[in-house]
């Protein structure tokens, strides 16, 4: 189904030119910035070399048996080391599904610790989660261009009072930040959001354009039953993301079974392929996914070094450090709305004020620095200058090299059809479609295709 990633996986030098001027750019102009404010112990870990040659990420979210790991093999049309599927909860730790031409199962003490995976930070959360994460490695040609992160089932009623053992909420923001691609599934019968699935959609804040909202199991309703259904569901989201747009929900059944109410077919076929081409342009958009993301940290450790340093100015010299400190994080407000005015800053470019109140009270004011203007220059300039030359190398088009229409039949009766064409002078693949025939005759005729 997904044979294509494996060619837009493959990168070019222009993109290898891009990653590595992020790499440079990152360590000698932002990251002396970050370690002077201490932005690591309040935001996020510094970036290594392996966040930036990462393969883009898809992220699975969503409560348990609304259909994640059904997904995942429905993608690679086959089954993954530690896969596991039923109705009850039965995926119980997070799994980083990966390419390797040899298959298994790496543990998650053992994963954090390879200098080659982008996960070494991941250890901060301690041995409850490494315990419950692990990377299954499997030579699917789906997985040369992207990676897929399935996640435990979100529980509901009481089953959400019994403690994980590790900071559930944070792991998946950590991966938020990281991945390319938030998948939030939702069954047809279990519409209800319960409190621990409402503060790990919170957790996802700040990566609105990262995420993608699918409705599953839709053929076991009928199309009065849907219409229903699609408008409860649009209703329980707008009152758990708050936001003034309205969210693109992708409608459809992400397994090989027949339908059971086929009454919606060529609804699930339009919706399956528009989600397939969404995901199909991830590993072309991985270097400007990587350059949006430096921005929006620079602008990040920008406001921290500000806020930071008028911290460090507000304290007193020698006597009650204790009293002003509390003064200050309770008026921290305050202090947001000066920088604000005074540095003609956005509001949307500040930090979460309750958890940075929370971070700030564990922390010596007075070892805080003050401001130094020569290093935020430096940042400014990276923005101005060297982003926009980083810019100017990302490619418009990839240049797939191919001598034949693409026509993929596979073991679910599936097809993926590209056409040779041409774009601007250039030569391409065209995905023309990805169709599920489940039942239908097909026939390929004139590089079209056509579904009686």
């Amino acid at each position: 189904m997904f044979s294509w990633l494996r060619r837009e996986g493959e990168k070019s030098d222009s993109i290898d030119n891009v990653v590595e001027g992020l790499k440079k750019i990152y360590k000698t102009k932002l990251l002396p910035l970050e370690l002077h404010y201490q932005f690591h112990d309040f935001h996020s870990p510094q970036l290594e070399e392996p966040d930036f040659d990462a393969k883009p990420m898809i992220l699975l979210v969503g409560q348990y048996s609304t259909g994640k790991t059904t997904f995942i093999k429905y993608l690679l049309e086959r089954e993954f080391p530690g896969i596991r599927i039923g109705p009850e909860p039965t995926t119980d730790r997070f799994i980083a599904v990966m390419y390797d031409e040899k298959e298994g199962i790496i543990p998650g003490n053992a994963l954090v610790v390879d200098p080659k995976k982008q996960f070494r930070p991941l250890s901060k959360f301690g041995n409850a989660f490494l315990n419950r994460f692990q990377c299954s490695t499997v030579a699917s040609p789906v997985l040369r261009g992207i990676s897929i992160v399935d996640t435990p089932g979100i529980l509901s009623g009481e089953k959400q009072r019994v403690d994980r053992g590790y900071d559930f909420t944070g792991v998946l923001e950590w991966f938020a930040e990281r991945v390319d691609r938030i998948i939030l599934l939702f069954d047809a019968h279990k519409l209800d959001i319960s409190d621990e699935f409402r503060r790990s959609i919170e957790a996802l804040r700040g990566h609105d354009d990262k995420i993608r909202i699918v409705l599953n199991k839709a053929d076991m309703i009928d199309h009065q039953q849907l219409m229903r259904v699609y408008g409860a569901l649009m209703w329980s989201l707008g009152k758990v993301l708050q936001t003034p747009e309205v969210a693109r929900v992708y409608i459809g059944s992400f397994w090989d079974q027949p339908l059971r109410y086929d009454v919606n077919r060529r609804l699930f076929e339009d919706e399956e392929q528009d989600l397939f081409r969404d995901m199909q342009s991830l590993p072309r958009n991985a270097a400007l996914r990587k350059l949006n993301d430096l921005i929006k940290r620079a602008r990040l450790a920008k406001v921290h070094a500000y806020i930071v340093s008028e911290l460090r100015k507000e304290m007193p010299s020698v006597f009650g450090k204790d009293y002003k400190k509390k003064e200050l994080i309770k008026n921290l407000g305050q202090i947001y709305d000066r920088i604000q005015r005074e540095q003609q800053i956005s509001p949307g470019d500040f930090p979460d004020m309750k958890k940075m109140q929370e971070t700030l009270a564990n922390h010596d004011f007075t070892k805080f620095h003050s401001l130094k203007p020569r290093l935020l220059e430096v940042v400014d300039q990276m923005l101005a200058t060297d982003i926009a030359r980083l810019m100017a190398l990302i490619p418009q088009e990839e240049v797939n090299i191919v001598t034949e229409p693409l026509i993929k039949e596979t073991r679910n009766n599936d097809a993926v059809l590209g056409t040779y064409d041409y774009i601007k002078d250039k030569p391409c693949l065209v995905i023309t479609g990805i169709y599920l025939m489940r039942q239908r005759n097909v026939f390929v005729s004139g590089g079209a295709l056509r579904i009686a």
